[in-house]
């Protein structure tokens, strides 16, 4: 039988240590606790995030290793360099926040529900009005083409989910974010879980150990203030080929 902890609903900045969690399932630290914005930002500054499915409880995780992306070095395959070369999209940030995370709780093909359900959507909304989620959107026209939101805490962002609706939709919505982050000093991008399509574009796994020092050092520097619309650098999908 699996034991975890629950959380305590009423220390929302109480977690148990990383090194603490589960070998099997990978990562699964502790249960319980909500999802109100003290909590969400506790827990990402100890490399823990939320991920459950409904009609489970709240379940946090820390997996080792952890897949991340440098941002200073991320990689362009061949075949999407051309794409990006002819792609006349334009990449905006915080314009359809919400659009964006709609998105990406739709069901994906072979899958049955979505992990991301109205109470998860509602509290990374509220995360936004405080100034602390952001979503990277990809426009063909005036139709979203693909998206990526996440969580940023001083100089670190944690991704956590993305969506397209295009071919090559969300490559270019992470290389958008990538390329941005890098400019405003961010040196680590956290994409939690392996996968062929981030390893795709350079992500590499950690030690959870490793990850943690290096979340809690950038989380404690002062990040970017503001909308990320008003400060999002003008750039086109042809620049970030290279």
């Amino acid at each position: 039988m699996i034991r975890i902890p629950f959380l305590d609903p009423l220390q929302p900045d109480a977690f148990p240590p990383v090194d603490e969690a589960l070998g099997e399932p990978d990562g699964l630290l502790a249960a319980g606790g909500d999802l109100s914005p003290e909590r969400l930002l506790a827990a990402y500054r100890r490399g823990i995030f939320p991920w459950y499915s409904r009609g489970q409880p709240i379940l946090w995780w820390s997996p080792d290793p952890r897949t991340v992306f440098e941002t200073a070095r991320m990689h362009v395959p061949r075949r999407l360099q051309r794409f990006l070369r002819t792609c006349e999209w334009t990449l905006k940030a915080d314009t359809a926040f919400e659009a964006v995370v709609r998105a990406c709780a739709a069901p994906r093909e072979k899958q049955r529900g979505t992990w991301l359900d109205p109470d998860m959507r509602k509290a990374y909304q509220r995360l936004h009005a405080l100034g602390h989620a952001h979503s990277v959107e990809a426009w063909d026209g005036d139709a979203l083409a693909a998206g990526v939101y996440g969580v940023a805490i001083g100089r670190m962002f944690f991704g956590e989910s993305m969506f397209s609706a295009a071919d090559n939709g969300s490559k270019v919505a992470l290389l958008a974010l990538a390329r941005a982050l890098r400019g405003w000093g961010f040196p680590l991008l956290d994409a939690q879980v392996a996968s062929p399509h981030l390893f795709t574009l350079g992500a590499t796994e950690i030690a959870r150990s490793d990850f943690a020092a290096r979340v809690a050092a950038l989380t404690a520097q002062s990040g970017v203030e503001g909308p990320w619309r008003d400060v999002f650098p003008r750039l086109a999908p042809a620049e970030l080929a290279s």
